[in-house]
């Protein structure tokens, strides 16, 4: 049958590769450092991000703000809500980003598409800071504006370096990300982005979709480290150029007068195919994952804790002084310190496991916070170690949070798509992220001063309703390439004719005989041949 077909030759092709690719931990970064020197790179994007977060927070509090701004820390409900809005705004601005982030990355490449969302965000820091000669108004516009260059820079940053990553070390980069975002929670080197980025390479796979083809091989060698015509590069070139392949075929078949690719086409393709996305049960199973991990990473609370964290060890009954420390230093710190593990050995452990016990741990950091709370909110002064609990409870909350959702939900949205649709599904899972962004940043204010120890009690249900999703609902993606997750989502519900087109495209190219003449052949109990005994316990021994 067609379908066992496909399914044999991406099993072939996988035992094959962990048979080259070694195992996946430390180690693989050093083996392959000068892909992750680039992915380091292109996540200073995270890191600008990070930088306004981490700052902004203190800024709320300044006097001299407050002067020249309005009062947007006192208890009155309009000021919550002004200051709510001051807040989020960003979070709408990136929101609209990431919706045109998709056209960007397709049609000029993830590396241009950077350099462009850079652009934009060094205008919006210039429209903010202007806003002490320009009036309180810049400052709401010119926070929109860096907000469109920060969400295009979270949603095409993990698509470049998935792309550019080999399997076994494909998590760790993703995840520089968010370690990025935590670093600059603690320089907004924009310009070091926007001059730097014009040096990196392009994404492999965006050269073989756009028809250059020399150019991805010898891209994958300089990548990978070894000559172009290792058996590697040549396995991984002719898996991309498989997917890409099959994926123009579809567009060609379904949706004929898109099929050039013009810049108006590739605008009016992006529309069509996030509708596409909800078409078949397949693709809106990756529609789910996406978009609901990423409701589940804001509704946790850590933007709450990181935009309002003065305001919140404030409610806890600490000093002004130690508020600025607690805010500024420990928090940043300690998120950061626990993005490391993470970074080293998110291949090695799976998604699954991490994001499932990261969330049991917020959510009971949470739930221990409402509890001292209510209790203890109207008499801080005589149970200053009550409050220190809750001060320790939200460190270890924002811990649980740096090693598992801060990275993890990223890595999601940016590996499960196919080809075609990678610019726009990553679009649609990143546009999920801002948009509860905005209204977690819009609502906090006024949750925090209305029902006080109820904040925490909203926040820890719904972290451990995310919980139960992740471990239920969301497949395993470690150490499976790109390509492979088709088959990871169910697309054995595809109609026959794309799989016979897949088949007919890799006999085109020649994948099935790299992998030994008989991958594409399936014998009736299921089982596949092309490839050796010999591989075959390598790649066993690689899942274990």
């Amino acid at each position: 049958m067609p379908l066992a077909a496909s399914t044999g030759t991406f099993d072939v092709a996988l035992n094959r590769r962990k048979a080259l690719m070694g195992d996946s931990g430390p180690m693989a970064l050093v083996k392959n450092f000068k892909v992750f020197s680039i992915a380091c790179f292109a996540c200073i994007g995270g890191l600008l991000y990070g930088y306004n977060q981490g700052v902004f927070s203190g800024v709320l509090t300044m006097n001299n703000f407050m002067d020249h701004m309005g009062n947007y820390d006192s208890k009155n409900p309009a000021d919550q809500t002004r200051k709510g809005w001051l807040t989020s705004i960003l979070e709408l601005g990136a929101w609209v980003g990431t919706l045109l982030s998709g056209f960007l990355a397709e049609q000029y490449s993830r590396k241009i598409a950077i350099v462009m969302a850079t652009a934009v965000f060094i205008i919006g820091v210039v429209v903010q800071t202007t806003a002490v000669t320009a009036g309180h108004s810049a400052i709401l516009g010119g926070r929109f504006v860096t907000g469109m260059g920060v969400g295009s820079l979270s949603m095409i940053v993990p698509m470049y370096n998935a792309e550019c990553a080999p399997p076994e070390v494909r998590g760790s980069l993703v995840s520089l990300q968010q370690f990025a975002i935590e670093v600059g929670i603690m320089l907004a080197p924009a310009v070091i982005l926007f001059v730097g980025m014009i040096f990196m390479p392009y994404s492999p796979r965006w050269l073989v979709h756009h028809d250059r083809e020399e150019e991805a091989r010898s891209v994958l060698a300089q990548l990978r480290g070894i000559s172009a015509d290792h058996e590697l590069v040549e396995l991984e070139f002719l898996e991309i150029k498989a997917q890409s392949t099959f994926e123009k075929r579809t567009v060609a078949e379904k949706f004929p007068h898109l099929q050039h690719p013009s810049a108006w086409n590739t605008f009016k393709l992006q529309f069509v195919a996030i509708g596409s996305l909800f078409r078949t049960m397949p693709m809106f199973r990756r529609v789910i994952v996406a978009t609901v991990t990423m409701f589940f990473q804001q509704w946790t609370g850590i933007n709450a804790i990181l935009y309002y964290a003065p305001t919140i060890f404030g409610d806890l009954g600490l000093s002004s002084n130690t508020v600025s420390l607690l805010a500024t230093g420990v928090v940043g710190i300690v998120m950061l310190l626990a993005t490391i593990p993470t970074l080293l050995y998110i291949d090695k452990l799976g998604r699954r496991p991490i994001l499932t016990a990261g969330a049991i741990g917020m959510g009971t950091c949470h739930i221990i916070i409402a509890v001292i709370v209510a209790r203890d909110q109207h008499s801080w002064k005589s149970h200053t170690g009550a409050g220190w609990a809750a001060v320790a409870m939200v460190w270890l909350f924002v811990i649980h949070f740096g090693y598992s959702w801060g990275p993890c939900a990223w890595i999601l949205v940016a590996e499960v798509w196919p080809m075609s649709n990678r610019p726009y599904g990553i679009a649609l899972g990143a546009s999920s992220n801002w948009m509860n962004n905005f209204i977690v940043g819009q609502v906090t204010p006024d949750m925090l001063s209305g029902i006080t120890y109820g904040t925490y009690i909203i926040f820890g249900l719904l972290t451990f309703i995310g919980a139960a999703f992740i471990w239920f609902y969301v497949p395993e993606t470690s150490r499976l390439t790109l390509e492979e997750m088709d088959v990871l989502f169910g697309a054995d519900t595809t109609a026959q004719r794309d799989f016979e087109r897949m088949e007919a495209v890799n006999r085109e190219i020649g994948l099935d005989t790299v992998l030994g003449g008989g991958a594409v052949s399936s014998l009736g109990d299921g089982k596949t041949t092309g490839v050796s005994e010999k591989e075959k316990a390598n790649g066993d021994r690689d899942s274990e």
